[in-house]
């Protein structure tokens, strides 16, 4: 299932989310400039961690071993990776902004991707194999969405062999079976988390909608459930 749009406007203008996004293509540009040295950069800026615990071990205060932490999280492995995350981020992002204000949305889109790397590392701690990509952060974004706007329609293309089909479904049964599935297929991983070969990391994807479930309670406005009632007006009256 691939969501196509929503049907909830944002009350404001999303500044902080279009940041994000442009922000992470902009990283993606440092990725084509990197050239043959691609592979460096992951590297460098994508979290590891077999890395980080060696280095966390040594010396936990060594600021250098957390900022990967953080630069892994705007770093993709090529194009459709980028938008696929983008396009999540498009549609879900700007509602969540709305009913938390751009300040607490940025500081909890990070700290969601900050939640995410460290349970794909717990699920794996010895391995080596870099971890990139914002969607960690991203599902903590549909986590608040799922609380937040649970009977938003989502409007979804179904593919069924070689036909495309689109139907709308309620947010709560999109987003709740996107992460049943992250769940499933993370339990399926287990067993190969760590090898040479890399994969998705459902197991980011699962801490991070976690975390955006359980933080949306201290992240949203306290007037968040006016916006929503000036939303349905707005959308009755067209």
């Amino acid at each position: 299932m691939f969501p196509l749009k929503d049907d909830i406007p944002s009350n404001t203008f999303p500044v902080v989310n279009i940041g994000l996004i442009a922000v992470n293509f902009l990283f993606f540009l440092m990725e084509l400039e990197a050239g043959q040295d691609f592979e460096r950069l992951v590297f460098a800026l994508g979290f590891v961690p077999g890395r980080f615990m060696s280095g966390f071990a040594e010396n936990w205060l060594n600021i250098k071993i957390f900022l990967p932490v953080f630069s892994s999280m705007f770093l993709h492995g090529g194009i459709l990776h980028l938008v696929s995350n983008m396009w999540m981020l498009w549609i879900f992002g700007d509602n969540v902004e709305d009913c938390m204000g751009h300040g607490r949305y940025l500081f909890f889109y990070l700290l969601c991707g900050v939640i995410s790397v460290f349970a794909q590392a717990a699920a794996g701690p010895g391995s080596q194999v870099p971890l990139i990509g914002a969607s960690g952060a991203i599902s903590g974004v549909l986590g608040a969405y799922f609380l937040t706007y649970p009977r938003a329609r989502v409007l979804t293309l179904i593919p069924i062999f070689i036909l495309f089909y689109t139907i709308e479904l309620p947010a709560y049964f999109f987003l709740g079976f996107w992460f049943f599935m992250q769940f499933l297929q993370g339990s399926a991983s287990l067993a190969t988390i760590g090898n040479a070969q890399g994969g998705i990391a459902f197991w980011a994807h699962v801490g991070g909608f976690g975390a955006g479930v359980l933080l949306i309670h201290l992240f949203r406005r306290t007037d968040w459930q006016k916006t929503i009632q000036r939303k349905s007006v707005r959308l009755t009256r067209i």
